[in-house]
């Protein structure tokens, strides 16, 4: 065991104030890696203020942080895919139980029995819960640990790793969009990395906001089109026209206004997580055959292949980089959608505490 530098929370009203915690040693097959570039997530300050405590309560003190991205420092003897040198991205899993019939088919992040990358139980026992990447340092076990494409600027690959395959996952997985029309509402931190792979993957993509003002920024990331949702005309020319809509608004919203937009047989689905239950036209998915899903990050295996297309395509998150020392002051800002469109943590900031 050594120790760390970090930055933690002692409670649900306390600042993110500098902080030192334990690490595990590295066994045989794990990596060792220093951070240099954690992104911030929605959900880190969910955690950190315990807005979740009904489904997984906060255990304190928490170091948030699952969008990690860094250079290996040391390996195991048993390590066989990384050698120190080498950049590696850490993303919302730490472990699975490797057994289970969704490990086996290469979706662990289905796991029963995941580690989460902060606030899980630790296994190793090296503290009561698991430590995340607002810390100087991380041991994970290699088959949890990704390959980073060197072409990428590294802060904003950072958001890749929790922002990037949530929207990657269910767009990949509805197949060919080569051609098709896909829409996604909300241009946000996923909303805007929805954008990006969509167009990646050939589609025309129609961006849907409540603020004309995202306007130009939307054509920007690579909209063919963008629809004002609060406009019913706008609403109306689309209707029925659109083969999959990836919906990122965690706010609450009038989810079959959307589902209307779909054309026969098309599919909407959720990776923002509204905190109330969403209302459900029967009659929104019966006509048309319509399907309504959700989507959660993505397993190892297709995290490792968005990092790969990534690196093909020149794709990053668009970030803003902080030191650490402003990370109270970019949650504040992050309550009020103040970033554009990801903060991204510059770890070497730590080194000044």
């Amino acid at each position: 065991m050594y120790k760390a530098k970090a930055y933690s929370a002692a409670s649900a009203t306390s600042p993110l104030a500098s902080d030192i915690i334990p690490r595990r040693d590295a066994t045989d097959r794990d990596v060792q890696i220093e951070i240099l570039f954690c992104g911030i997530c929605h959900s880190d300050l969910h955690s950190v203020r315990n807005e979740w405590s009904s489904i997984m309560p906060t255990v304190y003190p928490i170091v948030p942080g699952h969008e990690i991205v860094g250079r290996v420092t040391s390996v195991g003897t048993a390590v066989t895919k990384f050698k120190p040198g080498d950049l590696a991205g850490v993303g919302c899993l730490v472990d699975s139980d490797h057994t289970c019939p969704n490990c086996t088919d290469g979706l662990e992040q289905l796991c029963p029995n995941q580690t989460l990358t902060f606030n899980s139980p630790d296994r190793h026992g090296t503290a009561p819960v698991t430590y995340g990447g607002y810390s100087e340092s991380i041991v994970v076990d290699e088959r949890f640990v990704l390959h980073v494409p060197a072409n990428l600027n590294l802060a904003g690959v950072a958001p890749l790793l929790c922002a990037g395959i949530t929207t990657y996952s269910p767009l990949k997985r509805w197949g060919d969009l080569n051609g098709k029309k896909v829409g996604v509402v909300g241009l946000g931190g996923l909303g805007h990395m929805g954008v990006k792979f969509a167009k990646a993957f050939g589609a025309k993509v129609v961006v849907f906001t409540t603020s004309p003002g995202k306007k130009e920024d939307a054509l920007r990331l690579g909209a063919d089109e963008v629809i004002i949702s609060t406009n019913p005309a706008e609403m109306l020319q689309h209707s029925g026209t659109f083969n999959f809509i990836l919906d990122t608004i965690s706010a609450d919203h009038d989810i079959n206004a959307y589902l209307g937009m779909l054309s026969r047989d098309g599919n909407l689905t959720l990776v923002g997580a509204p905190e109330k239950p969403i209302p459900i036209s029967a009659f929104a998915l019966l006509i048309g055959r319509r399907s309504l899903s959700g989507s959660v990050i993505g397993g190892i295996a297709e995290t490792q292949e968005m990092l790969d297309f990534c690196g093909q395509h020149n794709i990053t998150a668009d970030v803003e980089v902080i030191p650490i020392q402003k990370v109270n002051e970019a949650y504040e800002r992050l309550i009020k959608s103040d970033v554009k469109y990801r903060f991204s943590i510059d770890m070497a900031s730590l080194k000044a505490e």
